[in-house]
């Protein structure tokens, strides 16, 4: 026995690895830290154009605009929360990654959050088939409903539309009508091809994202009341349904620009007005800076604390 122990002690040499832990540096968490640094770039570059006394000069510091804020600004990721719930059975977890699936699209370039959604899904849940079709057919979907409803809101408001001075937007608003039912009624054609959830699934996801629309449009009209509440609540939900209808043309130029001023046409208070839309435009970008900067900041502390956990 001695002289066994002795012979596997000089002639082999035994290594221990840990197999406890990832490796340092894999693909995901490099691109995770490169995202992360480029939220801060780009937080950092967006700071510039911010003036934060135009934020500030007439903003209400009631606790109730600050509710339906925080509310209208959530809409978005708590609707598809509520789908990936129906779909995948996620938990509250889904809810921050959607939060950045937001902040991606907002703060960096469009459809890059539903990149990192999907690559999220695929690391840290265990689904039975590709989250890539679920993610696409809930995208498709949102970009459906939201052109269907521009075209509803559209119908009901073209008697006032009449009214507003809209003739040097006129080719422009009928290009971008003629894209939106057209890659509509594209979608409804090949609706065969380019889904992969079942009807029932499809059905509910239209119906969450119509009722998203529908709730984020009546908010923006109540923030606007809460600023300039001397003008009539009604007024401000149909500015709200009329800057839907401008944000869904895609061939519009300097919407805000075009939708301030049908704002001032029907409110008639220019200095008002132009100081809401800035005012609006930017709480909502700080808002996307402040919360990815947050983000950022967590995944690289994180990705340094286990870089140091490792060794």
């Amino acid at each position: 026995m001695t002289h066994h122990i002795n012979a596997l002690a000089a002639s082999d040499v035994i290594v221990l690895e840990p197999n406890d832990r990832p490796p340092i540096l894999t693909i995901p968490r490099i691109a995770s830290m490169a995202l992360s640094v480029f939220v801060l770039f780009m937080a950092a570059y967006q700071m510039r154009s911010l003036k934060l006394s135009d934020i500030t000069a007439i903003v209400p510091g009631s606790l109730l605009f600050w509710a339906v804020f925080a509310a209208s600004y959530l809409a978005g990721p708590l609707s598809d929360w509520i789908i990936f719930r129906r779909l995948w059975k996620c938990g509250a977890s889904a809810f921050g990654a959607l939060l950045r699936k937001l902040i991606y699209n907002e703060l960096l370039v469009g459809y890059l959050g539903e990149v990192y959604f999907y690559s999220w899904a695929r690391r840290k849940l265990a689904l039975a088939a590709s989250p890539f079709g679920a993610v696409k057919d809930v995208a498709v979907l949102s970009a459906l409903t939201g052109n269907i409803v521009t075209l509803l809101v559209l119908a009901l408001a073209s008697p006032f539309l009449r009214l507003l001075p809209l003739d040097d937007y006129a080719a422009t608003i009928a290009w971008s009508l003629a894209f939106v039912i057209g890659t509509s009624v594209a979608v409804m054609i090949w609706r065969g091809r380019i889904f992969s959830l079942s009807r029932p699934e499809l059905w509910f996801v239209a119906v969450v994202q119509v009722l998203r629309i529908v709730v984020s449009t009546l908010l923006s009209g109540l923030l606007w009341h809460l600023v300039l509440p001397e003008v009539a609540l009604a007024w401000w939900l149909l500015l709200a349904a009329l800057r839907l209808l401008i944000s869904r043309l895609p061939f519009v130029p300097n919407k805000d620009i075009v939708f301030a001023g049908v704002a001032i046409l029907v409110v008639g208070k220019d200095a008002e007005m132009a100081a809401l839309v800035t005012m609006m435009a930017g709480l909502i970008l700080l808002t996307h800076i402040l919360i990815g900067v947050t983000f950022a900041l967590v995944d690289l502390f994180d990705g340094d604390r286990n870089a140091k956990a490792a060794c």
